[in-house]
């Protein structure tokens, strides 16, 4: 037990380590390339389209956020340095961020 981490303090709340965060906000691919990824897993079978590998330093991803939902017609989010784009018409996300001048491929199923 002399090795456990502190995670919870009564005085100051929740104790979360920086360089977690820190590492999980971009996700960018060596190709250069963003990916649209579909995802179900946990919003109780509802789809949601995720654009991952947007670099957040050169790109302001709420303002891009903001365009794909108007343009798409749907909602979403930004969560993590990932864009949450709710339903499934990935092919129209595709055209719309291709129109950006971004590089995407689609990625999985």
């Amino acid at each position: 037990m002399s090795d456990s981490r502190l995670v919870y303090s009564t005085d100051v709340g929740r104790i979360d380590s920086k360089d977690e965060k820190s590492q999980s906000q971009s996700k960018v691919f060596k190709d250069g390339a963003l990916r649209i990824e579909r995802q179900t897993k946990g919003r109780k079978g509802k789809g949601v389209m995720l654009v991952v590998g947007i670099d957040s330093e050169q790109h302001d991803l709420k303002k891009l956020a903001k365009q794909l939902k108007s343009k798409m017609g749907q909602g979403g989010a930004v969560k993590d340095g990932i864009i949450e784009i709710q339903g499934d018409d990935r092919e129209k996300l595709k055209q719309l961020l291709e129109g950006q001048g971004f590089k995407v491929k689609i990625a999985g199923g």
